[in-house]
């Protein structure tokens, strides 16, 4: 027997000294990650004093939790928000996903006619907007969504641009043969949508999913605008309205005008709160970051071809 060959991709094999030169230059590059992330924690604990007399430093003079204590300082208001931010966030993201992915599924089938029709209108929402004040009118006058719950999923419950993405995976990773080979078998469209579909596009939706989480963790704006129900008030709008109370006693010429002010905003805390808002606002996300990764890494990988 002819004794089987090996083939080699010559193409994806390197060398132990380049494998050396990437792993450097990987570990360069999440130092430049991991570096400006220690620094904000390094901040977030330094006093406001040191901040004003060295600037932000590995190695602060002072080292306090001012930062940390003044946003605790909000009382039940802090794990509200937190609450509301992540019930939102996780539930938002679900539903958008299984709106989009869906809508995503029937514009993706080429022997639907009105495929086109759909696609463009997808396209014609990215490009033309009604603008705030529409909007504004649509969510409180006629929905009357505005100090709810609501307001934080259903007017974000479809993005025209992942729904786009979510279409040209599905036409690019799913051949056709499947499809026709489900509908000969007697499949409808939801047995399609579900046994096949979603069992191969799990990268996709991870992705976008993770995409549309952080869009919604950040979003500060929604409860500025609609929400006056202390209860309901998101994390990043409460932490927004701290640092603005902040500025503006700052800003204040009459407080700043006397020995006292001035001693109240030398210690008062404003540059490691920032710090300190932003270690709160992004340990959620690093967490939920891993779950992730192991999509991602299918998805580079799902074009690779075996030797």
């Amino acid at each position: 027997m002819a004794k089987e060959v090996k083939r080699v991709n010559k193409l994806t094999l390197l060398s132990k000294g380049w494998n050396a030169v990437f792993v450097i230059i990987l570990f360069f590059m999440a130092l430049l990650v991991v570096i400006p992330m220690l620094l904000i924690l390094i901040v977030s604990l330094s006093s406001e004093i040191s901040i004003a007399d060295y600037g932000y430093t590995f190695f602060p003079s002072e080292w306090t939790l001012d930062g940390y204590r003044y946003l605790f300082k909000t009382g039940d208001q802090l794990a509200d928000s937190y609450l509301v931010t992540i019930f939102y966030s996780i539930t938002g993201t679900l539903m958008s996903l299984t709106v989009m992915t869906m809508f995503a599924y029937v514009i993706a089938q080429k022997k639907f006619k009105h495929s086109r029709l759909f696609t463009w209108l997808l396209f014609f929402t990215m490009l033309f907007s009604g603008g705030l004040v529409p909007i504004y009118i649509l969510n409180v006058r006629y929905l009357h969504i505005n100090n709810s719950i609501w307001i934080f999923l259903l007017p974000s419950l479809v993005n025209a641009y992942y729904t786009v993405i979510l279409r040209t995976f599905i036409r690019t990773t799913i051949p056709d043969t499947l499809f026709e080979a489900a509908r000969i078998d007697g499949a409808g469209h939801f047995r399609i949508f579900v046994s096949i579909v979603l069992p191969l596009f799990k990268t996709g939706i991870a992705t976008v999913g993770l995409f549309n989480m952080v869009s919604r963790w950040n979003d500060w704006f929604t409860g500025m605008l609609y929400i006056q129900n202390p209860k309901l008030v998101p994390l990043q709008t409460l932490l927004t309205k701290l640092q603005n109370t902040i500025d503006f006693l700052k800003q204040n010429a009459a407080i700043a005008g006397t020995p006292d002010g001035i001693a109240l905003l030398r210690t008062l805390p404003d540059e490691n709160m920032r710090m300190a808002c932003t270690i709160i606002v992004i340990l959620p996300i690093l967490f939920a970051y891993p779950f992730f990764q192991r999509y991602f890494v299918q998805g580079l990988t799902m074009g690779s071809i075996k030797g």
